[in-house]
């Protein structure tokens, strides 16, 4: 996804300078506040599965309709995904009429969402989950419908009344990194203006980064979680270039990251065709390292059960959701393996062993436990659990001990060391 040329209305530069005259008086006075994504988010975002089919007639079981939506809804009660910590069903593009309404309005298509969002936010409450939109911060959406340049403040209040629980806000059709950036700060203003609750997903570092090095700092003072990279596809390859990127910079984005606010590395394709199952496992595994949120985008009326087990793993979910709030990162890369850690509560660590090959059978690793979590996560002694891709419990390890596992191509073992419990067995 590249900073786009949008269309030069006439009348952008007068509101370009209205903005900015406003946000020259807020900027500093106040940051991002609002109390919400304390955890890394979860749910269900129907992009990368559905994309934007609008073909109802041919297609209406996966085309982009409140029919889908009420469908997810219901699956992720009856089916273990709201408990198992999965509550924001999440509409991305195209979803809108082609046009505005006479008070300029952004409204739903009226054939495929005949009940309006209202509706279909009404619904989805009444199933304890909470609903997620998208708009876009330039004239136009990425596949071309009403964008909320020169609306913000409209929009945001629109979404409120709607029920709306969560905005995507897309960067598309920007003529300028000025309305860029302006824009992603006025819509977090406004949001928290309208006094709802309303998580705020950003994509504004991925269309600076071409262009301009991003302010994390600053990105985090509006925004709950931020998109680094270009959107993911259901394939092998384009996991390992998030996963590349995100270490390659993680000297950058890494401690920014905390309650409140998250790097995103984009949607869990988990379920789809594109993975192996050991593809599948790394992707779980290294998301809930990397304190991702978890956003599902897939078909849960065709997930299988090994799928779905993998996505309801209580153990990796509760790493992804550990309080302490920090984002884990790539500590080596030796032989073909990758070793990722993270710190989490109660003196424990997630440690995450990848296999880079895509040949040959599993890799024997060993790693000397002295060396993890800065020498303090199993000092003088922990107990180790494998996760994934089974659970079983290692046992208590020394100091000196180390660390011996067999990891399949392209796959990853995951592990939690805990040394709270060697200091109860003392």
């Amino acid at each position: 996804m590249k900073l786009r040329n949008g269309d030069q209305r006439p009348d952008c530069v007068p509101v370009l300078l209205f903005l900015a005259l406003v946000l020259c008086r807020v900027f500093g006075a106040r940051a991002l506040n609002n109390g919400l994504a304390r955890t890394p988010t979860m749910g269900w975002l129907h992009w990368e599965r559905f994309v934007c089919n609008l073909n109802c007639r041919e297609e209406p079981d996966s085309c982009i309709s409140e029919q889908l939506f009420m469908q997810m809804a219901e699956l992720m009660v009856s089916d273990g995904w709201k408990n198992a910590g999965y509550e924001y069903l999440c509409i991305d593009d195209c979803w809108m009429a082609p046009q505005r309404d006479s008070q300029d309005r952004l409204q739903a298509d009226p054939q495929r969402f005949p009940g309006g969002i209202r509706r279909l936010a009404n619904f989805v409450h009444s199933k304890g989950l909470k609903l997620g939109i998208y708009a876009d911060v330039g004239n136009k959406t990425c596949a071309g419908f009403p964008g909320s340049f020169g609306y913000y403040d409209l929009d945001a209040q629109t979404f409120a009344d709607w029920g709306v629980d969560l905005l995507k806000f897309d960067g598309c059709h920007c003529d300028s990194i000025e309305h860029l950036e302006n824009g992603y700060k006025y819509m977090s203003l406004a949001l928290n203006r309208t006094g709802r609750s309303i998580v705020y997903s950003c994509e504004w570092p991925l269309y600076l980064l071409p262009f301009h090095k991003p302010n994390y700092t600053n990105i985090r003072q509006y925004c709950n979680h931020w998109r680094n990279f270009y959107d993911i596809s259901d394939s092998w390859q384009s996991i390992q270039h998030i996963l590349d990127w995100t270490s390659l910079h993680q000297e950058e984005i890494v401690d920014v990251a905390g309650p409140g606010g998250w790097n995103d590395p984009d949607m869990l394709v988990i379920g789809n065709f594109g993975l192996s199952w050991d593809q599948q496992v790394t992707q779980m595994a290294l998301w809930a390292v990397m304190a991702a949120p978890l956003l599902m985008s897939n078909d849960l009326r065709q997930i299988s059960p090994e799928a779905k087990a993998l996505l309801q793993n209580k153990d990796v979910i509760a790493i992804n959701q550990d309080p302490l709030g920090k984002q884990g990162y790539r500590l080596r890369k030796e032989k073909d393996i990758e070793v990722w850690e993270r710190p989490l509560s109660n003196l424990a660590w997630a440690v995450a062993l990848r296999n880079l090959q895509e040949i040959g059978g599993p890799r024997s690793y060993s790693i000397a436990v002295v060396s993890l979590g800065h020498g303090v996560a199993c000092n003088p002694g922990c107990f180790i659990t494998q996760l994934l891709p089974v659970k079983r419990e290692l046992g208590f390890y020394e100091w000196t001990s180390d660390l011996t596992t067999q990891v399949n191509p392209t796959g990853t073992a995951l592990f939690q060391l805990d040394a709270s419990k060697m200091v109860l067995k003392n």
